[in-house]
């Protein structure tokens, strides 16, 4: 059996991933605070199924007795492969430094970069010991590579997950895992109206994005979910970003 433990399925590229894992006959284990009935009523229509998982990646005690959930459904004996898609994270606080809210960064760094880091940390040995590869997907922006005026917290994060990834697969190296980095670009989700909503004194690019979301130029996450998809039937550099305008362009 093929396992995918997917972070943040209630809505978005989560949701979107999670399905199509599902039509290739994977079970997928979602992780998020709220359930999903478009997944849940899936079941029995296609070859996978799906089951939540609920959990506040924002709360330790959560994370860790997920993780003890997901070891416990996903290395056994009849398990062949387990993709671990870390895709689950927040955008704000959207705010220069200066007028940051500690409470909100706290938050945003735990659930961006703390949570992940300490999910693949927990299965890593549960696979070594069940002989299961890992297949393991972070979920990570162009704003890792680069500073936008009011995205000092959401680059940081996204920077430290990137070098995890590389470090990661440096660590790695010769265990069989397949790891990288997945930069979606810009979709249409609700994080983008969250962004949207910033006011241009703590976000200078705000009307960009609107203007994005008027001319109709944000991909669905249905499309980036294909393009990752078709992604992890290549053969990939290990501890790479793959970003997607490079893959569809």
């Amino acid at each position: 059996m093929k396992y995918a433990v997917i972070t943040g399925t209630s809505r978005g590229l989560g949701e979107a991933v999670a399905e199509k894992f599902m039509k290739q006959g994977v079970h997928v284990l979602g992780i998020s605070r709220s359930g999903n009935a478009k997944l849940d009523a899936l079941n029995g229509e296609k070859a996978g199924s799906f089951e939540h998982i609920e959990a506040d990646l924002n709360d330790p005690a959560d994370l860790k007795n997920v993780a003890a959930v997901v070891k416990e459904k996903v290395f056994h004996e009849q398990s062949e492969y387990v993709y671990v898609v870390n895709n689950a994270g927040v955008v704000e606080p959207i705010e220069t430094a200066g007028n940051l809210d500690a409470e909100a960064v706290q938050k945003h760094m735990q659930i961006n970069v703390t949570a992940p880091i300490l999910l693949i940390n927990e299965l890593l040995p549960a696979a070594s010991e069940a002989s299961v590869k890992l297949g393991i997907v972070m979920v990570t922006s162009g704003a890792a590579e680069k500073s936008i005026h009011g995205w000092s917290v959401y680059s940081s994060s996204k920077a430290a997950l990137n070098r995890f990834t590389e470090t990661l697969a440096l660590e790695q190296e010769g265990s069989g895992h397949t790891i990288l980095a997945f930069s979606p670009g810009v979709m249409d989700t609700d994080m983008q109206q969250e962004i949207r909503s910033s006011s241009e004194s703590a976000f200078a690019d705000v009307d960009k994005f609107k203007k994005m979301k008027e001319e109709n130029v944000l991909r669905s996450p249905e499309e980036v979910a294909e393009v990752l998809m078709n992604l992890l039937d290549q053969e990939i550099t290990n501890g790479q970003v793959y970003r997607l305008y490079d893959l569809v362009n």
